[in-house]
């Protein structure tokens, strides 16, 4: 209720503005209509002043309508970092609570030698959950600085996508056979690092809300046009058509964040949306076809991997040849210089 309150006084102070300008606006130009019609001599003044007054009204009008649209930004925004803020706590304390309570057991008490490996496997697990959250919060941090570190090379996205399944499976202890894949050898020029943080955020949020008997789908194609698209779907809850737009924001995450089930900080997409955007491609979100979920779609410049092949071996043909007719030239030359150095 209190995060209602907080939008609703400045949306009532705004209307009542609003309301107060146009009241004011109507009786501007009437006032200046029977003015002109009361006094005959000063009629030219009033119609020079009445366009005059309207258009700083309206201006007046304007301003505040913008006033109240950035207030409900700025409103939402803090709500989001809220969210934000809560979560980073929670995915914290989570892992560090777990961490203290395993070396306090291993302190205080005698366990078998099973149990210690089980116990230092977990805590393992838990560095690497705390590692994700701050590599991706400093991910988000260069997106918004725009550095971009890295040599672009032909990335293979079949091998990519591969091991961006295998790792995600692996952090949520589900079968890899759980991420069904259907890839077409393809190369897209970027940076790997680039590749990996968007298709591993994806794959993520696939399995992650997907349904409780898990179904995720990866797909990859070469299409028209010198570009490669990508579909990762699940069969989750889906997203609602209204939403779509917004969980590409930072911090953005649906619902409440003491009220969800999935841990996550709300940067994911948004780093997902930013470097696809800086990679000139497309990223699109629609619903599954058969039941429900979520489908999104990756487009990227790029080709299938046997025309880089063959692009490389033409390149290769043409270097041969130039090599072969440079080597002809020196043999010819010397064999000149030796006859006439002989005559």
């Amino acid at each position: 209720m209190a995060l209602r309150r907080s939008l609703r006084l400045p949306i009532t102070l705004a209307i009542v503005m609003i309301v107060l300008l146009v009241v004011l606006t109507v009786g501007w130009v009437l006032m200046a209509v029977f003015g002109t019609g009361g006094n005959a001599a000063n009629a030219g003044l009033y119609w020079t002043l009445l366009p005059v007054g309207t258009t700083f009204i309206a201006l007046l009008l304007v301003g505040v309508v913008i006033y109240l649209v950035l207030s409900i930004k700025a409103i939402n925004l803090g709500r989001r970092q809220s969210n934000f803020i809560d979560s980073v706590t929670h995915e914290l304390k989570s892992p560090i609570a777990s961490m203290k309570l395993y070396l306090q057991t291993l302190n205080r008490r005698h366990v078998s030698q099973q149990e210690q490996v089980g116990f230092y496997r977990f805590m393992l697990e838990d560095i690497e959950r705390l590692d994700h959250l701050i590599n991706q919060m400093l991910d988000a941090g260069q997106m918004e600085t725009g550095r971009v570190d890295g040599e672009v090379t032909d990335v293979p996205m079949a091998d990519l996508l591969r091991e961006c399944t295998e790792s995600v499976c692996l952090s949520y202890r589900v079968p890899v056979s759980t991420v069904r894949l259907d890839l077409q050898p393809c190369v897209v020029p970027a940076r790997r690092a680039d590749l990996e943080m968007v298709f591993r955020n994806l794959i993520d949020n696939a399995v992650k809300y997907a349904g409780s008997q898990p179904e995720v789908e990866v797909a990859l194609r070469a299409a028209d046009g010198d570009y490669t698209v990508t579909i990762i779907s699940d069969n989750g809850r889906g997203i609602p058509h209204k939403l779509r737009r917004k969980i590409f924001g930072r911090f953005v995450r649906l619902g409440l964040e003491l009220e969800r089930e999935k841990p996550g900080t709300g940067l994911g997409l948004y780093i997902v949306r930013t470097l696809v955007r800086r990679l000139r491609g497309q990223i699109k979100v629609r619903d599954r076809e058969n039941g429900s979920g979520t489908v999104f779609e990756v487009q990227l410049p790029g080709a299938p991997a046997a025309q880089q092949e063959n692009e490389h071996c033409e390149d290769c043909e043409r270097l041969s040849r130039f090599n072969a007719a440079s080597d002809a030239r020196p043999l010819n030359g010397t064999d000149e210089s030796l006859s006439s150095t002989n005559h």
